[in-house]
């Protein structure tokens, strides 16, 4: 909010025996009064921004700033004391469009409303479409790359942050990568007007998609319910499902993270992090199942990628356990995949993929 300090140095117009004195500001139309406002703000340091101005009123001040020439300082202080007095009046503002409003109650009502009011009025989501599309994650990206011509995408990956664009450059093809970063030497004498066409066709695209129930795809979906599920149980539904669709069930198999997994997608330096996580009697209960469960190398890559001291220790624990019940075994392998799980949502590891190298 503007800083209006200095309206509090200038003194209102003087009386003359008792009577108060006509104001000079009467003289002034409200536009000359607004740029004698903005002078003086202006000349006081205020920061002032009216971006937000439609552009008639923008060029009108502009043009109106312009036009004057000398205003004396009994004239100035009138029009500061009645721009103050109009503050002082106002109890509350609202929005003066259905945009502004919507934007008032983002987060308060119903999504599904908000699209449905912006549609039948005409409203755009976002008074600058590349903000929504800069926010917008690489994969979300990818397909608006794919489609586009390479000038477009050209424009598309100039607007988007360093680190958003080298992302969405990695996962596209080699060749139209390079076609794309050329176009990219070929943007200079692309308009505003032009960048801003272009943005909001994009943003339309996306509006024009229909509006989904879930938020994850469906192989997440049933990935995230087989992560918990018992591994013959687990085994049994994703051969049926490679009997109905393998394109589905490689899909699916991607999208699940199980113990046995944990050598192929965990660094070994995020090991150490996974197991502080992890109550011990948990800890030794599932390395102790692991051979058992055909699953001795999972086991080994954990115990391996800790202190020598720490490894040692749950070793000697491991020895003393017995035979681990089957059920047993696998609560506690679930409970250190629900870690693993946990810290990848905060953002504290990242799981590798199936063909990246863990070391």
């Amino acid at each position: 909010m503007t800083n209006l300090t200095p309206l509090a140095r200038i003194a209102p117009p003087n009386t003359a025996s008792g009577k108060e004195r006509v104001s000079p500001a009467r003289s002034l139309s409200r536009r000359q009064k607004a740029a004698v406002i903005v002078r003086f703000l202006l000349n006081e340091g205020a920061d002032l921004s009216f971006s937000d101005l439609p552009e008639d009123l923008q060029a009108g001040l502009t043009l109106q700033l312009g036009d004057m020439r000398v205003v004396d300082r009994s004239t100035l202080a009138s029009v500061v004391a009645e721009f103050a007095d109009e503050l002082e009046q106002i109890g509350v503002t609202f929005p003066h469009d259905l945009a502004g409003a919507l934007s008032v109650l983002d987060g308060r009502i119903h999504p599904r409303t908000a699209a449905k009011l912006r549609k039948q009025a005409g409203v755009r989501q976002y008074s600058d479409p590349w903000d929504r599309i800069r926010a917008m994650t690489a994969p979300t990206l990818l397909p608006i790359f794919e489609a586009e011509a390479t000038e477009v995408a050209a424009v598309v990956l100039s607007k988007l942050d360093v680190a958003r664009a080298a992302e969405v450059l990695a996962l596209l093809p080699g060749d139209k990568a390079r076609r794309i970063t050329y176009a990219v030497s070929l943007t200079g004498a692309v308009t505003p007007d032009a960048v801003d066409r272009i943005g909001l066709s994009l943003a339309s695209q996306l509006d024009a998609r229909p509006e989904r129930a879930f938020d994850a795809d469906p192989e997440e979906r049933i990935g995230a319910i087989l992560n918990y599920s018992p591994s013959a149980t687990r085994e049994e539904l994703l051969n049926g499902l490679d009997q109905e669709d393998a394109e589905f069930a490689g899909r699916v198999r991607k999208a699940i993270f199980t113990f046995a997994n944990i050598p192929a997608r965990i660094a070994p330096r995020d090991v150490p992090k996974i197991v502080r996580g992890v109550d011990q009697t948990v800890l030794v209960t599932a390395l102790a199942a692991a051979p058992d469960s055909d699953l001795g190398e999972v086991a080994e890559f954990i115990l391996s990628n800790m202190s020598a001291r720490m490894a040692d220790s749950l070793r000697e624990e491991i020895g003393e356990m017995g035979k681990i019940k089957v059920k047993a075994g696998e609560d506690a392998m679930g409970e250190i995949v629900n870690e693993i799980r946990q810290l990848q949502s905060a953002g504290d590891i990242e799981l590798l993929g199936e063909d990246e190298d863990a070391d």
